[in-house]
């Protein structure tokens, strides 16, 4: 590995930078009644950028960037694709809300820009101060986006939880890195093992606890995981379906870095497969189980999100290649199958300005369309056969497996079967329920084929997983080499 030029290194990055400016400033100069084309031109434009960070992936050779600071290899650049295809899926199911922003419709996708590239940035930092600042990158932009809508009382008030509780996680995260470098005198990930040595002192098990709370509230771990039912709820939907996805996936690429680089050394190794292990187990169980009685859809998916960070944390344990490829995996075929179902729960609160569910009666008439893709989504979530969730969780469990760690595979297997129940609740009153007074709201336009491109991605990659599995298999290698 070697340094290369920054044009090489960042263009993804430096792209995502100059096209935020560019639409934030289109929104501040184009009267509100012109400003209709900022939506296609962010479409058109993260295309572009998505179609070099493809190439990249296939193309590009793996290197260090400011002496080890930010890491361009197959790990950093598989995320980066994976942000890319959110924002684009959020970007395309938010027209219709975003047009009752007029005024604010340029900051509002300049935002979800800001917050993509902190993302980036999260995902190559190779150390942790670089990591911090991508991770504020992204949290100060989410602050907004929640808090959005302000003649809405719980964006608001989403807002001011999500602001106070993310900057406690924040503050605790930098304590962490803090304690870290004063034990080492490095943030870099690639020093830090080699200067804890062996010996598990109090203070470097405090700084292991610290960095774990910190990014497990950016993933919704148990206990840390108390914020997301509320903001979910309160968020402007198609924020929620960002915030459950990409800000997510950033954090899990930055733990794994953490971990596999830092934290498996032989002082952090027994202690932090014992953290994993346990708060796997716990998110998986209790995000399952609080799911069951919801009436919300929007506080429904977030117990789910809650519940698939428990999957995800399973393939970090397997701390294998396989184990690895498992997560990146997992994690791509997480973001169709739950775009799909916020896609649903978009356009619904969109057309009848309801989150509950039982206002989702009868849907399979008045919108068809709708009511298949919440179907497909929610048993893909469930891992029911052929959809791609069925896959992921087969490659998660049976890494852990060949690691000796049944216990959390059979937990993970019946924690899966528990939802099956609370997602099936869902379809029950969409092909069951009467819907008697409910209007009829086909789909039309981007949200039409947002839901129809999820749907057949889930469906093909629970047929045909090969592709997505060998540039997760690729990119696992990068990590681990």
């Amino acid at each position: 590995m070697v340094d290369f030029n920054i044009a090489t290194v960042l263009t993804p990055e430096v792209a995502l930078t100059a096209l935020a400016l560019i639409i934030l400033a289109i929104g501040l100069l184009v009267p509100p009644g012109a400003r209709k084309g900022i939506m296609p031109l962010t479409v058109f434009s993260l295309l572009g950028v998505l179609g070099y960070t493809l190439y990249d992936f296939f193309y590009g050779s793996k290197a260090l960037f400011l002496g080890g600071m930010y890491i361009h290899d197959q790990f950093a650049v598989y995320f980066k694709v994976l942000f890319l295809v959110a924002a684009l899926l959020v970007v395309l199911s938010s027209g219709g809300y975003v047009q009752k922003l007029a005024e604010h419709r340029g900051k509002f996708y300049s935002l979800i820009l800001t917050a993509t590239l902190g993302m980036m940035i999260m995902a190559g930092a190779g150390e942790l101060i670089t990591m911090y600042v991508g991770l504020e990158l992204m949290t100060i932009s989410f602050y907004i986006l929640v808090a959005y809508l302000p003649e809405d009382a719980r964006s608001s008030e989403a807002g001011v939880k999500y602001l106070v509780l993310g900057a406690t996680s924040s503050a605790i995260l930098l304590y962490g890195i803090s304690l870290i470098y004063g034990l080492t005198g490095s943030t870099q990930l690639t020093e830090i093992a080699s200067k804890i040595g062996t010996n598990l002192t109090p203070a470097s098990f405090l700084a292991t606890v610290f960095l774990l709370a910190g990014l497990g509230f950016k993933i919704s771990l148990v206990p840390f995981h108390l914020w997301a039912p509320d903001i979910y709820e309160g968020a402007p939907t198609p924020v929620t379906a960002f915030l459950a996805i990409a800000s997510k996936a950033a954090a899990f690429a930055v733990l794994i870095r953490v971990y596999l680089l830092m934290m498996n050394s032989q002082a952090f190794s027994g202690t932090g497969i014992t953290l994993l292990v346990v708060l796997a187990s716990l998110t998986m169980i209790l995000g399952n189980l609080i799911a069951i009685p919801q009436t919300n859809i929007k506080r429904l998916l977030a117990y789910s999100s809650i519940a698939q960070a428990g999957y995800l944390m399973v393939g970090i344990i397997a701390e294998s290649v396989a184990g690895i490829k498992g997560v990146l995996f997992y994690a791509m075929i997480y973001v169709f199958a739950n775009m799909g179902a916020f896609a649903v729960a978009t356009h619904v609160s969109e057309k009848q300005d309801s989150d509950q569910i039982k206002d989702f009666a009868g849907l399979i008439r008045r919108s068809p369309l709708a009511a298949v893709v919440m179907t497909a989504s929610l048993l893909s979530l469930a891992g029911i056969p052929p959809l791609a969730g069925f896959v992921g969780k087969f490659y998660l469990f049976s890494a852990v497996m060949d690691q000796g760690f049944t216990a959390i595979a059979y937990i993970g297997f019946v924690m899966s079967m528990v939802s099956v129940y609370y997602y099936l609740s869902v379809v029950k009153v969409m092909f069951l329920g009467e819907g008697e007074g409910l209007p009829d709201i086909p789909v039309h336009g981007a949200m039409k084929f947002t839901m129809v491109f999820t749907m057949l991605i889930t469906l093909a990659i629970g047929l045909y997983p090969t592709p997505l599995a060998q540039m997760a298999f690729a990119a696992a290698q990068s990590l681990i080499k």
